[in-house]
């Protein structure tokens, strides 16, 4: 065997994929689709070779806009003050989103794989406090994310959240 053949044989050390467990659960069912989409891009993008992923990580990168402003939205139907935290964590990521784009089109062919890493080792913790939170506020005042409307709209008229939709803003 030729030392090429051995080397196009030799597997390729990929990052570890994201699992979606139990514990990601927010108990809002189109949340926690949205959130299996999520972690299945993430390790979509895991999987791919890195000079191979801008199309892949654009996609994502939709996505996950799409996935913070249909939160925003329900945040803002449901008492949420337009700058809450939970909205500046989303724009914070978008931000870093957009800037590792930019760093790859330079030629920094790992950052996406970075940043798909950092992204999976981030959204637990924010599954679990700002979008559980979230969860267990829309369900609440009433509100359902399927059809985005309200029960009771006079649920929230005197409403109005300021903080991250959890218990704490970490």
């Amino acid at each position: 065997m030729s030392s090429t053949a051995t080397l196009a044989a030799a597997p390729v050390n990929l990052p570890a994929a994201m699992a979606w467990t139990d514990s990601l659960h927010t108990g809002d069912v189109r949340m926690d689709a949205t959130h299996q989409e999520f972690v299945a891009m993430i390790n979509q993008i895991l999987a791919t070779p890195e000079e191979a992923q801008l199309p892949v990580y654009k996609a994502f990168l939709k996505h996950t806009a799409e996935h913070f402003a249909q939160e925003e939205r329900w945040m803002l139907a449901t008492g949420f003050s337009a700058d809450n935290c939970h909205a500046e964590h989303h724009a914070t990521i978008l931000e870093t989103m957009r800037v590792v784009e930019a760093h790859y089109l330079d030629n920094d062919r790992t950052i996406i794989t970075r940043m798909a890493e950092a992204l999976a080792e981030w959204f637990p913790g924010h599954a679990n406090s700002m979008d559980a939170g979230l969860a267990a506020h829309l369900k609440s005042v009433g509100f359902d994310s399927s059809t985005e409307t309200l029960a009771d709209p006079s649920a929230i008229k005197n409403v109005t959240m300021s903080g991250c939709g959890s218990v704490s803003c970490s």
